[in-house]
């Protein structure tokens, strides 16, 4: 028997699956850790969290399934992109590693912008701006602002690959999470040596990178007994979870885009070719397809931005915790009209990325007035994040990339509610898949391919997705959105001034 494990290093905690031959899911398990924020706008994360939560999580895998070890072919990586965890010449973490969206970088973006000969010079060479969220600014946050701890630094490496070094003993990333650390020559597949020079960094911090389904390594005999797996177990490249996430989602041939809503919000689109938005409110990064890229829109607090809200804001509604409050706070706002009576909400709580770049922007009720109430908030929540998605389809539209269908997933997919605002707000039909795993799954499959059993990735995915469903869009709705949307549009920019001093204040005071 073969089977294959598919790990996800995400910011909340860890999913590990693990699949058969034909895809079916025969056990999963999560484990949870904390976020650091010692400052407004800072996060940071203790990677001996995420070794923990993947030995708890493949053990407990193990122990559902019944697993012999030696069934366990191949283990596919996936993980939160941009974060930085530092090393030194012993391998031992140096400081918490700081994650993608951490915005205290805004300054290290201006340096290398400038290093790089300006905003289209460094297009030209690594195919994006320089965003607070990447890995490069962070490395230069650590020799701008903690010289001793630079002064230490042996090797650079993303979440994930941390995850691979602690299994396998090896510095290995692969192309789809590299191309988010701005130092990835996106079109050559290969470290910008170019870049590295100008910005002053030796490219031996950086470890090698692979295609994502190579085989990068077998286990060492220590992570083999903590996983209770054999040493026989190969780990593939896997993926960055944005482009692992699509691979799940079957997003691997020209055509299909794919929206998440997670703890951030992405857009994802495959293409054949490298193509490029010239004023960087894209991403353009390797896919985790063999010589394909993908283009991607990011808002950094979609899903996050519901949690904030339920948790901190409406806390014990009704008396419940949890699930339960995000049930009937849905429930509340289902008897809201579609644009929430004339209130729209930012979802700028962390700064936001896509199409605004801009670590300062910050979240916002407008249009508040005595006839809304905490039912019409919450779906003005739900429609923001919606409208912040929009931004990045608009400008894939206005790229000519073609979109032949939108597949939607993360916790927007599995409400049926926000399932259906995604339709009226994109006025396009959406589809689900029957199984909606996520990047756990994507990585699950790379993996497969890693171990030779299938040709790869286009066939493995044909082989085990099937879309499940379509939601069309209700006409009304998606017209009073059409009528709101350039309004949303609209107040980033008048509000811009005003949320640059508030952020300076935030700052200040924090």
């Amino acid at each position: 028997m073969s089977l294959y494990l598919g790990i996800d290093i995400g910011t909340s905690g860890t999913k590990t699956l693990l699949v058969d031959q034909q895809g079916a899911v025969l056990a999963e398990s999560d484990a949870s850790y904390p976020l650091e924020q010692p400052r407004p706008g800072w996060t940071q994360q203790n990677p001996d969290d995420w070794w923990k939560a993947t030995v708890k999580t493949v053990r407990a895998v193990m122990k559902q399934s019944k697993t012999d070890p030696g069934d366990v072919k191949a283990i596919g990586l996936s993980g939160q992109m941009h974060g930085s965890v530092f090393l030194d010449a012993d391998d031992q973490v140096i400081r918490p590693a700081l994650l993608w969206n951490d915005q205290r970088t805004a300054a290290e973006c201006d340096e290398i912008t400038a290093a790089a000969g300006g905003p289209k010079a460094l297009i030209k060479m690594v195919a994006n701006p320089a965003l607070t969220g990447f890995q490069a600014p962070k490395i230069l946050w650590l020799r701008n602002n903690e010289q001793r701890n630079f002064g230490r630094l042996a090797k650079v490496l993303l979440p994930k690959d941390e995850i691979r070094r602690r299994l396998t003993g090896d510095y290995v990333s692969e192309v789809s999470d590299a191309s988010g650390t701005l130092l990835l020559d996106v079109v050559k597949r290969t470290w910008s040596a170019k870049l590295l020079s100008k910005l002053g960094l030796d490219a031996d911090l950086l470890p090698r990178v692979v295609e994502s389904e190579e085989v990068t390594g077998t286990l060492t005999t220590a992570a083999a007994k903590q996983l209770g797996l054999s040493t026989t177990c190969k780990v593939v490249g896997g993926a960055g979870d944005c482009a692992a996430g699509a691979v799940g989602n079957g997003v691997v041939k020209k055509g299909i885009l794919s929206t998440s809503i997670g703890t951030s919000g992405v857009m994802f689109v495959h293409s054949d070719q490298p193509q490029y938005d010239a004023t960087g409110r894209l991403h353009t990064f390797c896919h985790a397809v063999r010589g394909k890229w993908h283009m991607m829109g990011v808002n950094l607090t979609s899903g996050g931005s519901l949690q904030w809200w339920v948790e901190s804001v409406i806390q014990g509604l009704a008396g419940l915790k949890s699930k339960d409050a995000y049930k009937a706070a849905t429930e509340e706002a289902i008897r809201v009209a579609a644009g929430s009576g004339g209130l729209i909400f930012l979802p700028y709580l962390n700064g936001e990325r896509t199409p605004h770049a801009d670590p300062n922007a910050r979240g916002a009720f407008v249009g508040l007035g005595l006839s809304h109430d905490r039912a019409a908030m919450t779906r003005s929540v739900m429609e923001g994040v919606t409208f912040a998605l929009r931004d990045s389809l608009q400008i894939i539209r206005s790229l000519d990339v073609p979109v032949r269908q939108i597949r939607v997933s993360g916790g927007g997919s599995r409400n049926p509610f926000w399932r259906q605002m995604q339709a009226d707000v994109f006025g396009r039909k959406v589809t689900t898949l029957k199984v909606e795993q996520g990047p756990a799954f994507g990585v699950a499959l790379l993996a497969m391919v890693g171990d030779g059993l299938h040709k790869n990735i286009e066939s493995a995915c044909k082989a085990t997705i099937e879309v499940a469903e379509e939601t069309k869009p209700d006409r009304a709705a998606a017209k009073r959105y059409d009528e709101l949307f350039p309004v949303y549009q609209d107040l980033y920019g008048n509000l811009k001034a005003s949320m640059n001093r508030l952020a300076e204040y935030q700052q200040a005071s924090g």
